[in-house]
């Protein structure tokens, strides 16, 4: 038996050594003025020192490849064979980013060809002091869609390659499995406390909190639509909504081919303890959405479109006013204090007037210092994650001054975003790869309030985000891991109708 054990021991490392090439520096290579192509492209960027190893593909032809990452007297050398895919040890590159914290490692990429060897200029990774978020949840979702199959909501850990499922509605465990799950949100960065939406036959919404999940029915005569885009207050339970009409319109000739329409939305409030729902705002002729509240849940931003033009037409109208209408429907950033006294709402203020030059925002989310807030701006409408003109902006809520994200914008869409908890990285949804497919990026926010090249999210193998067919969608920050599990959002769905809210009046309509 022992034999046999030392057998199995002397074939592990026998094998373990020929999974672990050992590289040399090569000598004599000869400098090149040949543009260096990688991909993901990682050259010359800002990393946090937590971030998993940062594995890519080299593009340029060689037979070998040789890497260098330097800093100091420490480095770590990696290599590849014909298929250039360079993969770092993880204990060696975790080890390196620690000790290079705010200092800038130097990268050197070697490639062997039939002349010998050539070297490329060094690009460079600045390892900034402050981390990033651990946890990054999102859906994967095919591009464009007409059914809601495969899909799920999962978490990574940024730090290694690790991905845990939270949940998925392709499991066949029912027959009404096929619906859609979205809009998940997290309260304060804590994965404690969380939400999403289902939709279908079984659809509700999930608050999961205290350990506990529990599905509720939102629906209810004196709201408008169904309750989307959620924001949970940082101090207590409560949430605020936008109560949407959206629908699907496709184009026939643009490359931009969905067009999600929003023909009527209003701002909800929800107190999760006492389970009682209420309207901020229902106004017959604004359209308010994408709600979200600033650190110290004394005020919420959102993005408002006035259409007085709704005043003379009959709701059932709306839709095809909107359709007929799409690329001159903008949207205004706006906001509305918040008494957490009395619960109740202040008057609408508005922030930034897009639509006066030809823009329209979407998504505002505040930093959690509070002094910005981050927003989408594109040529038309509310959902920008197909719209090629979607950039990154920020109002500095201490200058008021409004300026792009040049740094990290693309000339592809760079949509959906949210802060890591430290306010000094931000993650957002992105088509520059390809243009059809949204892949995470990050981005480090300085000091001065200025964003640097963003980099996609690095994967144990670079060239998964080529051959995976769908997109990243919502991603969202935490400093934790959800807990919860697959069953108890499963049971929550199927065993329970869903908890009914009731209605409280909080304020009058304003007209």
């Amino acid at each position: 038996m022992k034999k046999c054990n030392y057998f199995l021991i002397f074939l592990c490392v026998i094998a373990f050594a020929s999974c672990n090439h050992s590289y040399q520096i090569p000598q004599n290579a000869t400098l090149t003025t040949e543009n260096l192509c990688i991909y993901p492209d990682y050259t010359d960027i800002v990393i946090p020192a937590n971030i998993a190893p940062l594995n890519f593909m080299v593009r340029n032809k060689g037979n070998e490849f040789v890497v260098v990452v330097k800093c100091g007297k420490k480095q770590i050398i990696s290599g590849a064979g014909e298929d250039g895919k360079i993969i770092f040890d993880s204990t060696a590159w975790r080890s390196q980013l620690t000790s290079c914290k705010g200092k800038k490692m130097d990268v050197t990429l070697y490639v062997k060809r039939e002349g010998g060897w050539i070297v490329f200029k060094n690009y460079f990774l600045q390892i900034a002091e402050e981390p990033v978020d651990a946890y990054l949840t999102y859906r994967l979702i095919e591009p464009g869609y007409e059914l809601y199959r495969q899909l799920g909501i999962y978490q990574r850990n940024v730090t290694t390659f690790d991905v845990h499922t939270i949940y998925e509605n392709n499991r066949k465990y029912h027959k009404d499995e096929n619906h859609c799950i979205n809009c998940h949100n997290f309260k304060n960065y804590d994965a404690n406390t969380l939400l999403f939406h289902v939709r279908g036959n079984m659809g509700g919404t999930l608050i999961a909190k205290n350990g506990k999940v529990e599905k509720l029915n939102t629906k209810n005569d004196s709201i408008l639509g169904s309750c989307v885009y959620p924001s949970w207050n940082p101090h207590h339970n409560w949430v605020v909504f936008s109560s949407n009409k959206t629908g699907q319109t496709f184009h026939l000739l643009k490359k931009e081919k969905t067009e999600v329409i929003d023909s009527g939305s209003d701002l909800v409030f929800y107190n999760a303890d006492t389970k009682q729902i209420s309207n901020i705002l229902r106004t017959p002729i604004d359209m308010e959405t994408f709600p979200c509240w600033n650190p110290a849940g004394n005020r919420v931003y959102y993005c408002m479109c006035h259409r007085p033009e709704f005043a003379h037409i009959p709701d059932s109208m709306r839709s095809r006013d909107i359709v007929l209408n799409y690329n001159n429907v903008r949207y205004n950033l706006m906001s509305i204090s918040f008494d957490e006294k009395t619960q109740t709402f202040g008057k609408p203020q508005l922030e930034y007037d897009c639509a006066s030059f030809g823009k329209s925002c979407s998504v505002p989310r505040v930093s959690p210092d509070g002094r910005y807030v981050l927003f989408t701006l594109g040529d038309y409408g509310q959902f920008h994650i197909w719209h090629k003109s979607a950039d990154l902006y920020v109002k500095d809520l201490k200058t008021g001054r409004v300026y792009p994200m040049k740094a990290s914008n693309s000339k592809d869409v760079d949509s959906f975003h949210s802060w890591s908890s430290n306010g000094r990285w931000f993650v957002f949804s992105s088509r520059r790869n390809d243009g059809s497919f949204t892949r995470p990026y990050f981005a480090y926010f300085d000091h001065n309030g200025q964003s640097h090249k963003a980099f996609m999210l690095p994967q144990k193998d670079p060239e998964q985000n080529l051959l995976l067919f769908k997109s990243y969608n919502i991603p969202e920050l935490t400093r934790n891991a959800v807990t919860y599990t697959f069953k108890q959002f499963h049971d929550a769905i199927y065993d329970y109708e869903g908890t009914p809210v009731t209605y409280k009046e909080i304020r009058k309509d304003i007209k």
